[in-house]
C-alpha cells in the first residue's frame, strides 16, 4: 500500500507480517497486536524495528506497557468513515507515546489534516485509492484547515489563543 507521510508518497521501510507468518530476525516488521509478546522476544537479537498494528475498538491504555518495545503503532481504520482511530491516536498521544503512529486504511484526502492534528505521521493507503488521489489533493488537504478550536500535535495554537494574543 502507499503510504502518505510529510505531504508525499514515500516507501515503507516495514514488512507486514501475517497471523500465519513466522516472525523475521531482521528487518522493520508490523506484527498483529495478538502477535506482540512472540515478536518483543526478538528485539534484543535482532536488527530492525517493530510495530504493531491495533484493530480500531483498542484501548489505548492497554498498550502503554508495549511503548518501549515498538517504534511505530498502526491503527485499522476500516471505513473513511470510522473515526475511532482518530481518538486512539489522540489518547496514545496523551498517554505518551512518541514513537511513529500510522493510519492504516481507506483514509481520504480531506481527512489529512485531521489525522496529522490528532498524533498521525502517516498514512498507509489503498492502492486504488491512492491512483485516485493523488500528492496533489494530499497537499491541499494537508492545509485545508490552517486553524482550529482545539490543540493538536501540528498545530500548538488555537482561534482562541490568537483572539487572546489580539487583544
Amino acid at each position: 500500500m502507499p503510504l502518505m507521510r510529510n505531504n508525499s508518497f514515500v516507501e515503507d521501510s516495514y514488512r507486514h507480517i501475517a497471523d500465519d507468518e513466522a516472525i523475521p530476525t531482521s528487518g522493520d516488521i508490523i506484527v498483529p497486536l495478538a502477535r506482540i509478546e512472540e515478536a518483543s522476544g526478538r528485539l534484543a537479537s535482532a536488527k530492525g524495528k517493530l510495530g504493531i498494528h491495533v484493530p480500531n475498538n483498542v484501548k489505548p491504555a492497554s498498550l502503554t506497557s508495549h511503548f518501549n518495545e515498538v517504534a511505530l503503532i498502526s491503527v485499522a481504520f476500516p471505513a473513511f468513515n470510522d473515526g475511532r482511530g482518530f481518538s486512539i491516536a489522540r489518547r496514545l498521544r496523551r498517554n505518551g507515546f512518541t514513537g511513529t503512529l500510522r493510519a492504516t486504511g481507506p483514509l481520504i484526502a480531506d481527512q489529512y489534516a485531521y489525522a496529522k492534528a490528532c498524533g498521525f505521521d502517516e498514512i498507509d493507503l489503498p492502492e486504488g485509492l491512492a491512483v485516485r488521489q493523488g500528492v496533489d489533493q494530499w497537499k491541499k488537504g494537508a492545509s485545508a484547515i490552517s486553524l482550529s478550536y482545539q490543540r493538536g500535535y501540528a498545530r500548538s495554537s488555537t482561534i482562541l489563543d490568537r483572539r487572546r494574543a489580539a487583544h
